[in-house]
């Protein structure tokens, strides 16, 4: 009879023990972020399409028509010329913003006198809007690829330089009291201490200045020459045709997630003993 109550105890302690484990398991089709993320995002897309045929379409479109303006763009080959003239701008733009941000990001902490001299000027450019610049900008440089270029090297560059320096001021002085303490070469500290610690700060500046970029690609290319993305933005806005006006908006869109999500991969990679990614 004993034996029988334990066995009976024990099939009950197994089965309250293997409840909760099946009930997260049926919980878990739905506790997934990609349901969620996706989900959500056809559920926009469905209202939209709903709602859209209801608005003027002089002001507002929906996502079929803006998916076959997208198809007639592309056969006809503008958007594809557009988007490359505008990613030129952009690589170039950001090349430089990381050349210059980083190294002058780490300089910055080590050497003090040079923290001193381009704090306040560092400082002052980040808090001007510099849409107010661009205007100067294209009057100096002219209407070309130089002056985008430039364009959207100010406004990506102050991110990448400020989370570089932030993330080589945090460092742990203990690395550096060890590395000081082999004799270790201020280059060798700087490639073995403080651009590994660093290296995440310095991805989430670039994350940011992606999109900062993006936003000064686009203005650049609304104030100089009838070239990217911005020139179409422009172009079908004035003739009310916002199936096709949508159409690079939502490139852009996508351009930005595809280059953020890339670099989030890209710094698991190359630094995966960041707290963010354990």
């Amino acid at each position: 009879m004993s034996v029988t109550n334990s066995v009976h105890a024990g099939g009950a302690a197994a089965s309250r023990q293997t409840a909760p484990a099946a009930r997260q398991r049926t919980a878990a089709w739905w506790d997934r972020p990609a349901l969620f993320r996706y989900g959500f995002l056809a559920l926009l897309l469905i209202v939209w399409q709903i709602v859209g045929p209801h608005i003027s379409p002089i002001f507002f479109t929906y996502p079929t028509k803006i998916a076959v303006a997208f198809y007639q763009l592309t056969a006809s080959g503008d958007l594809p010329h557009y988007l490359l003239q505008s990613l030129e701008v952009m690589c170039y733009g950001m090349l430089v913003a990381i050349a210059v941000g980083i190294p002058l990001g780490v300089l910055m902490v080590r050497v003090r006198w040079l923290d001193w001299a381009l704090d306040f000027p560092i400082n002052a450019l980040y808090a001007t809007p510099l849409v107010a610049l661009v205007p100067l900008l294209v009057l100096w440089f002219g209407i070309y690829l130089k002056a985008k270029i430039i364009v959207v090297f100010l406004f990506a560059v102050f991110p990448i330089l400020i989370s570089t320096y932030q993330g080589v001021r945090e460092c742990d002085q203990n690395m550096l009291e060890v590395a000081h303490a082999f004799r270790s070469s201020e280059w060798q500290v700087w490639q073995d201490v403080l651009l590994p610690f660093a290296l995440p700060y310095v991805t989430a500046g670039i994350r940011l200045a992606i999109g900062r970029g993006l936003v000064g690609m686009v203005i650049a290319e609304f104030y100089t020459t009838i070239t990217g993305l911005g020139f179409m933005i422009t172009r079908y806005a004035n003739n009310f045709e916002m199936d096709k006006t949508f159409v690079p908006v939502i490139v852009l869109m996508a351009l930005g997630v595809t280059l953020t999500s890339a670099l989030k991969r890209l710094e698991r990679r190359i630094a995966p003993w960041s707290h963010g990614n354990r």
